[in-house]
């Protein structure tokens, strides 16, 4: 079981920079952090087979995402459209944001 604090969090835009899919750009779909994985959509895609059972009607070849290792995925910054590492900051009022190590900008508002 893992102990981290994941930087990449749901519905940010992320690019991969290694692996097969590397320089691929997508959000994040789920976050699975016992394995240390995130699924982000349309990449990495893997086929499963399926048997037509009650909750589909219907059986075949699915497509649908894989998840990758966190370590392979980098954040890219809103603003200056760059893939950054994350920084921490702590504001006035005592939340820490994350923020763009190239231009400053903050992600959570």
């Amino acid at each position: 079981m893992s102990s981290h604090k994941y930087p990449i969090k749901k519905d940010d835009r992320v690019i991969v920079i290694s692996g097969k899919e590397k320089g691929k750009i997508g959000k994040v779909l789920r976050i699975l952090p016992k394995k240390d994985r995130i699924v982000v959509e349309k990449v990495n895609l893997i086929k499963r087979h399926t048997r037509p059972g009650r909750g589909s009607s219907q059986g075949g070849i699915v497509e649908k995402e894989g998840s990758l290792h966190f370590s392979n995925l980098m954040l890219i910054c809103p603003k200056c459209t760059d893939p950054f590492r994350v920084s921490c900051k702590t504001l006035e009022d005592g939340r820490r944001v994350r923020v763009c190590s190239r231009c400053g900008e903050t992600l959570d508002e």
